[in-house]
Parts: structure tokens; sequence; C-alpha cells
């Protein structure tokens, strides 16, 4: 359950990529279809893995991820969180993490329209 007391809501999640097929449809599910992707590296409780190139090993402790933002107004914040949680677990260290932020404000730019209009 999230504790956000706005009107509009960033959900912010950082996933494998290989779920990312899998969090889109169940976004879209939920009711909120639009959403922003940005390929991401990092490292949290995944483990260090070591690999070899051309003959040379090296550490890998930043791992690929995607990080999917998505502006909620008209769904329930929690239904989101809970279709982005389900649809990116795989139960293995490193299924990512989901932030919920509260926005202030939001304006589309070709409109001028703001707040839950702008969204």
């Amino acid at each position: 359950m999230t504790n956000v007391d706005t009107d509009v809501a960033l959900v912010m999640a950082v996933i494998r990529p290989e779920k990312l097929a899998d969090t889109k449809q169940a976004l879209a599910n939920a009711g909120a279809p639009s959403l922003t992707v940005t390929d991401v590296s990092g490292r949290g409780s995944q483990p260090v893995m070591t690999e070899q190139w051309r003959g040379e090993e090296y550490t890998v402790d930043l791992h690929q991820k995607v990080k999917v933002e998505c502006v909620v107004a008209d769904a329930p914040v929690d239904d989101v969180v809970d279709a982005i949680r389900e649809a990116a677990h795989t139960g293995e260290s490193g299924d990512g993490k989901i932030f919920v932020l509260p926005v202030a404000d939001a304006v589309q730019i070709r409109t001028g329209d703001s707040g839950t209009d702008a969204v």
C-alpha cells in the first residue's frame, strides 16, 4: 500500500530488461498505458559476476536494467504498483525495485493543461 496523498503520482520501477514486455502489458491492463522507458545499469543485491573477453577476465558489478516511469492520475496507484510487481517478479535476486513519488504538478506543453488534465 502506498502513502501518496496527491491526485498524481510517479511510479518508477527498475526491472530486468527481459520483463519489460510483461510489465508493459500489465500496465496497460491496469489502466496506465503511458510510460517512459530508459536503459540503465546499476547494482544492488545481485551478485557480482566474473566474465572473460579476449582471454582477459573482468568483473561485472553493474547489471543492465530498465527503468520504467509511469505518471498515474486515472488509475489507483496501488493497482499500478501491484501490476508491475507481479509482471516483473522472477523470485531471484536482482528483480528490481518500485518507487512511488507524489507529483506536485504536471503541465502539458502542447495545450498548457495542468494537474490531472495534463496527465
